[in-house]
């Protein structure tokens, strides 16, 4: 009897059991600083002192640890939520298949468009996945042609049609 082949992680399965490592260096605050900021800020004069007054830390140390749960991934992202639509704005979602040995490469370049946002790694012959923004549906094009031509990969639109808003809040 042969012995069963052990399957390679998947890309996501790597980040999910590197998340969870992360966590293990989480402390109470963080967890609760977390759990806090998914939520959004409150619409007060000095939203981050009050944070701070909540979980007993000065305001340095308030933004210290939020820069540490950005840099560790654990917060993708830390900024305002626009209604683009209703501002004029356009969105378009993009995906690449990109050879592993130039991912890294080619995310540089792709990231390094202000325009594009979003931009997540998948387990699927299409694993590059992005969000271009712009106010003209003709720039979201220009960026797209340039991420082409700099990285001689195709790049795939698939413009928004309808949106649809899915509140995620994962309890730490």
């Amino acid at each position: 009897m042969q012995a069963a082949q052990k399957r390679p992680f998947t890309h996501e399965q790597e980040r999910q059991r590197q998340v969870k490592a992360l966590m293990l260096e989480l402390d109470e605050i963080d967890k609760g600083l977390i759990n806090c900021l998914q939520d959004g800020l409150d619409l007060v004069e000095e939203p981050y002192r009050e944070i701070a007054k909540k979980f007993r830390l000065s305001q340095p140390e308030l933004f210290d640890r939020i820069q540490r749960l950005l840099d560790m991934g654990i917060f993708s992202r830390f900024g305002p939520m626009f209604d683009a639509d209703r501002m004029g704005g356009k969105f378009c979602l993009c995906a690449m298949k990109v050879p592993l040995v130039r991912y890294d490469e080619v995310t540089e370049i792709v990231n390094g468009h202000d325009e594009v946002a979003h931009n997540y790694k998948r387990d699927h012959k299409l694993n590059m996945w992005f969000v271009v923004g712009s106010d003209r549906q003709e720039a979201i094009e220009e960026v797209a042609s340039k991420i082409e031509t700099e990285t001689g990969l195709e790049v795939l639109l698939f413009p928004k049609e309808r949106e649809f808003f899915i509140s995620l809040k994962i309890e730490v």
